[in-house]
């Protein structure tokens, strides 16, 4: 995969594609890759790479739960494995924050598979229960010092399977490099769009019941992060209403050096996501947006726009004011053939005032040491993640069949946490 990596010889056309995304890949109709047992087993990859496993949840009183194990690998450096958590309830606005570097990180644990790991801080054991509601679960507990302890039990519902952007051994993953076989490097997300939580959260020596719906992915960037992408954005949406809606979505912007035709030709935007619609996914969105051409007007859309933007002179970004993020698929439930189009636009405030953010991340007072002194950044720019939270619509328009007693159009009532970052 890495063969190339330290390569010294150039492309016989430097003007050949050097990015070849997912995105492009599949046909509307190829688009939805049930994940399989080894999708999410871990790789820990060697060379430069990061791999995550991230959870999401929002709790029954508005509180947003994250947690993420952090597999970093940074050359021939021993690597590097991170336990953060972000809680917020934004009722009374507080922010609770952990990040630790583990230790005796471990995959498999004796007597299980490669989907569970542990570590000193932490265990996440994966559970399966094959014919029953709940097919797939992980139990996560994690002590992150005496005033947080987390146990979660988080299950997939068995009419929700995970998915990546196509099916077999390469789907969900864009490569980087002339040559998609002799890669230089790859991208991969692959998602549970909607599980449930139960547990309890210890903080300061109180309890707190864990209760509702989020969202697993399990991501790689087998490259320096820096040179993966320079922009991303993620969404997730959810509702208790019809039965359990879900949006999740990915949307990552190449660096100049990746694109359609050869380096210099890049800033192509990769967006992949999924449905669920009446407790069931209903569709799988992926499209490619190259940045000499328009965004399509019909056929499959998957897209995350900054409608509206404004200087921040705290990160010297134009960081968003208003985002708009649109699913348009054909189902891929049997019984409900059709289209399937939801959109939904969040006017997140002004710099100043926003709405509902949660924090400004400075990644690099949060990515390890090691990381930090390998990655080269442009110099005088510094990476920043915004988080949000905020009450939402998703209008969504959906064939009959998907949800009891709809079939043409419903607004949907929900919850949206969504990230915005800039890496150059």
């Amino acid at each position: 995969m890495f063969s190339s990596f330290f390569s010294t010889v150039a492309p016989t056309d430097p003007h050949a594609p050097n990015f070849h995304p997912v995105s492009s890949a599949y046909k509307p109709e190829e688009l939805f890759g049930e994940l399989e047992p080894k999708d999410t087993e871990w790789t820990c990859p060697g060379g430069f790479a990061v791999e995550t496993q991230t959870f999401y949840h929002f709790l029954e009183d508005g509180t947003s739960v994250m947690c993420q194990v952090i597999h970093s690998s940074v050359g021939v450096w021993y690597p590097t494995i991170q336990f953060t958590t972000k809680i917020y309830n934004p009722n009374t606005k507080e922010r609770t924050w952990k990040s630790l570097n583990v230790t005796n990180f471990v995959t498999p644990p004796p007597g299980l598979d490669k989907r569970s790991s542990k570590a000193d801080q932490f265990s996440l054991t994966h559970k399966s229960k094959p014919g029953s509601d709940t097919p797939e679960s992980y139990l996560l507990t994690a002590n992150l010092g005496d005033d947080l302890q987390i146990t979660l039990d988080i299950g997939r519902p068995a009419t929700v399977p995970g998915f990546k952007v196509g099916k077999g051994p390469n789907g969900g993953f864009s490569y980087y490099g002339p040559d998609p076989k002799n890669a230089e490097g790859y991208m991969i997300h692959r998602f549970w769009p909607r599980t449930r939580a139960t547990g309890m959260i210890v903080h300061k020596g109180q309890a707190i019941a864990a209760k509702g719906p989020g969202v697993f992915v399990h991501a790689i960037q087998g490259m320096r992060p820096n040179l993966t992408a320079a922009r991303w954005n993620f969404a997730f949406f959810h509702s208790e209403s019809h039965g359990g809606v879900s949006a999740v979505q990915m949307d990552f912007t190449t660096t100049e050096a990746y694109g359609r035709k050869g380096a210099g030709s890049g800033f192509a935007t990769v967006s992949v996501g999924g449905l669920v619609l009446g407790g069931k996914l209903a569709a799988v969105t992926a499209e490619t947006k190259w940045p000499d051409e328009e965004y399509a007007q019909s056929g499959v859309i998957s897209r995350a726009i900054h409608t509206k933007t404004a200087h921040d002179s705290e990160t010297g970004y134009n960081a968003p004011t208003e985002l708009a993020f649109r699913w348009a698929a054909p189902s891929i439930l049997p019984d409900a053939q059709g289209a399937v189009d939801a959109t939904l636009t969040v006017d997140i405030g002004t710099p100043d005032a926003y709405k509902g953010l949660i924090e400004k991340v400075d990644v690099l007072a949060e990515i390890p040491y090691v990381i930090k002194t390998m990655v080269n950044y442009v110099a005088g720019t510094k990476p920043y993640i915004y988080q949000w939270q905020n009450p939402s619509t998703l209008h969504v328009s959906l064939p009959a069949g998907i949800i009891p007693g709809v079939s043409d159009k419903v607004e949907v009532e929900g919850e949206l946490y969504n990230e915005a970052t800039f890496i150059s």
